[in-house]
């Protein structure tokens, strides 16, 4: 039976319709005070003194009209006055910094900035339940100042809201031994140092610091940073002093990758197996496999072993989201690459660990010469595909071995594409195309996974590879190794991932059916087991029981609807956030929910805006990914005790729905911890927005002081608030130059 654990930590909310803010907003009663008088009287004058020619009497003079106008433009005063001192009426105190991130094209982000005015209104709290942000302000009041290139504020840029803070901020040294591009968990040296083994890329996995390795330092930043290119120009190109690393571009110089050209790197649009263009690669596939309909039926990709993403980067335009992968070895920073052009991308590897992903969640995986050993050792990293793949969904292999006449020298493709076609038969895939392009120089093969179990119970006894053992749970994904077996295609229309989600954009808000059934199917149920936790107890991804009744969501309320009820939820509150929070959103593109429930918050965002959104589902938070995927949206399994696998300053907005507030009680790990790894994967200028119980409040602007983060806006409603804070350029190293 379907059902979501109802450990969901508080984050239970009222769902109701918002009433019209605008009636109950003293701002508005306040423009309406602000008007000329005279008009005002002029024309209720008009209207009032007609109203006895209704019942046929004659109208009434002037004198009698002036003195009703006036008695209830009297009560009505008082009316106001009474709404604005009336005892325990709710109100949200809210901080506007009113400031201008960049021209889309930045300059330089440099060390003589000015710190940004700042004022302060009051408004009508709204009565939802959800913290929406009705009007937070005048028009006039939200418009940005004058353009400048960022700002910087250091540990004391609160000194208003610390007298009111009893909490003492933190104090973060900068770190001396690690470099810009530090990544915790995958920069462990010791710990590669001390592996057994690296024949399996096991040196390029996860190999996190226990708690007292854990960062606690802000990272510098590189020489020269410049506020980055604002998208869709970042495509393109990119400012070479944010990633300066030219090792790449000398390597795949033949192939279009990337290209120096004087302060920036250029991305002509070129890979490994599309030197020629990706637009035109993209092109040939459609029209020589028309079954992959990129923005319709596909919408969900992976492609693995990306080089800088160019494939996703111009699959976007086709309104599909790929995650790109590759790991941090000798190819040097190609994944920080795709992320400063605003791509989605995670560094990974096909090693011996699963992907952090649910199963039967991606309608594609691409490999273009991703130099990936598919067949090897039981074709274990294949057979990983097939765990990620929804039934149908397809497989896409770019390589030479595909093509006879591509071969390259020193390599037995002949015999690589013999031992790939046994494999695949064996796992019931079908290939649905080949096609080899002699203009490209290029061989692509298409296979698809199969949406019946029909061929596996066909299946000799003893044939290879074997079926999974039914314990083998396929969603268990954080800190499990691969298993060279077939899980079971779930095949009923009431199981998650037996039925092809709904197509193109009316798949982000469509109930998917199996939720609406109240089905499991995927074993979608229970918390996901992580951490500590999940290494020595096999990391449940998923896997949990589950506390909640039949068909119920994560909020305790019937699944279909709830899920409903989320997706209104955060399409209201984020169009408040839109247009009240004085966010410049020209600047944001990259985009991680933290805690991503449904997906909603990323979903509303994507409808209105031109960004991404990396949506997480924390290890300890009931198991919501699959959903995330059947909407056509990317997301990870993480759990943030542990560093993200990305580079630093990747991020333009994090987004904290209760989180920092889940750690301060629970206590698995410390909030600052979780507040220094923010401060590394968010870009310099940054948004972090956190939704908190009140009373956390005060240790989230604690932690920011201690960041050197600027508050930007405060919002308070009995005991829920929500918090915006913006990173700036300040480091530790230069407080002092940056005070004076």
């Amino acid at each position: 039976m379907f059902q979501f654990s109802k450990e969901f930590n508080g984050r239970r909310r009222a769902r109701q319709d918002p009433i019209d803010s605008k009636k109950k907003d003293p701002l508005f009663m306040a423009s309406l005070v602000a008007k000329p008088f005279d008009s005002v009287r002029l024309t209720w004058t008009a209207r009032i003194a007609r109203l006895p020619t209704v019942v046929g009497k004659r109208p009434w003079s002037t004198e009698v009209v002036n003195t009703v106008c006036t008695t209830v433009f009297a009560v009505m005063c008082l009316l106001a006055v009474w709404i604005f001192l009336a005892p325990g009426r709710s109100q949200i105190e809210s901080t506007v910094v009113v400031s201008s991130l960049v021209d889309s094209q930045p300059s330089g982000v440099t060390a003589n900035l000015q710190r940004p005015s700042s004022v302060t209104v009051e408004v009508e709290s709204p009565e939802d339940g959800v913290l929406d942000v009705t009007e937070a302000a005048d028009p006039d009041v939200m418009e940005p100042a004058q353009s400048f290139t960022g700002f910087v504020n250091g540990p004391h840029a609160m000194e208003a809201e610390a007298a009111e803070v009893k909490v003492s901020a933190p104090v973060f040294p900068l770190c001396r031994t690690e470099g810009p591009d530090f990544i915790p968990c995958l920069d462990n040296e010791a710990a590669i140092k001390a592996l057994k083994s690296t024949s399996h890329y096991e040196h390029r996995e996860r190999h996190c610091p226990g708690r007292d390795g854990v960062l606690r330092c802000l990272l510098p930043l590189p020489e020269g940073y410049k506020a980055h290119v604002n998208w869709p120009e970042s495509r393109d190109q990119i400012w070479f002093s944010n990633v300066p690393h030219s090792q790449l571009a000398s390597y795949k110089a033949d192939q279009n990758w990337i290209k120096p050209e004087g302060d920036r790197f250029i991305f002509p649009g070129g890979g490994t197996q599309f030197k020629y263009g990706v637009t035109k690669y993209i092109t040939w596939l459609q029209e020589t496999f028309p079954y992959l309909t990129f923005g319709k039926r596909i919408r969900t990709m992976l492609d693995m072993g990306c080089g800088v993403a160019s494939f996703g980067a111009y699959l976007d335009a086709f309104h599909t989201r790929v995650l790109s992968v590759a790991p941090k070895d000798e190819h040097e920073a190609q994944v920080q690459f795709a992320l400063e052009r605003g791509v989605p991308a995670l560094v990974g590897v096909m090693g011996t660990q699963r992907q952090p992903l649910p199963a039967n969640v991606l309608d594609a995986v691409h490999c273009a010469r991703c130099r990936v050993p598919w067949h090897a050792e039981g074709g274990k990293l294949l057979l990983e595909v097939n765990r990620l793949l929804r039934p149908g969904g397809y497989f896409i292999w770019s390589a030479t071995p595909v093509c006879k006449e591509c071969a390259a020298k020193g390599r037995d493709d002949e015999g690589i594409w013999e031992a790939m076609n046994n494999l695949t038969n064996r796992m019931c895939w079908k290939r649905v195309g080949k096609k080899v392009s002699h203009g490209f120089g290029i061989g692509v093969a298409v296979w698809q996974k199969p949406t019946t179990n029909d061929c596996y119970a066909a299946r000799p006894a003893g044939a290879l590879p074997p079926m999974c053992p039914l314990q083998d749970n396929p969603d268990a994904a954080w800190y499990i190794p691969m298993q060279a077996c077939l899980h079971r295609v779930p095949s009923g229309k009431e199981e998650r991932g037996g039925r092809w989600p709904v197509e193109g954009e009316e798949r982000l808000t469509a109930v998917p059916g199996w939720l609406e059934r109240g089905k499991a199917g995927g074993n979608v149920a229970g918390g996901v087991a992580g951490g500590e936790e999940g290494r020595e107890e096999g990391g449940k991804v998923g896997g949990g029981e589950g506390g909640g009744e039949e068909g119920m969501g994560v909020y305790g309320r019937p699944a279909g609807k709830e899920y409903r009820d989320d997706v209104g939820h955060w399409e209201r509150v984020v169009r408040h956030y839109v247009e009240g929070l004085g966010i410049q959103w020209a600047g944001i593109r990259n985009v991680l929910d933290m805690d991503a429930h449904y997906g909603g918050f990323g979903a509303a965002l994507e409808r209105v805006k031109p960004v991404w959104t990396m949506n997480a589902v924390p290890t300890t938070s009931p198991d919501t990914l699959p959903v995330v995927f059947d909407r056509g949206l990317l997301g990870v399994y993480h759990d943030w005790c542990e560093a993200f696998n990305t580079y630093p300053r990747t991020y333009d907005l994090v987004h904290s729905d209760h989180h920092i507030g889940k750690a301060l009680t629970e206590k698995r790990c410390e909030a600052a911890d979780i507040a220094v790894e923010i401060d590394r994967i968010l870009r310099p200028l940054g948004y972090f927005i956190a939704r908190e119980h009140a009373l956390h409040i005060p240790f989230l602007q604690a932690l920011a002081r201690g960041l050197g983060w600027a508050q930007t806006v405060l919002v308070k409603e009995g005991k829920e608030a929500f918090v915006v804070f913006q990173k700036t350029v300040w480091r530790p190293e230069n407080q002092t130059q940056q005070q004076q």
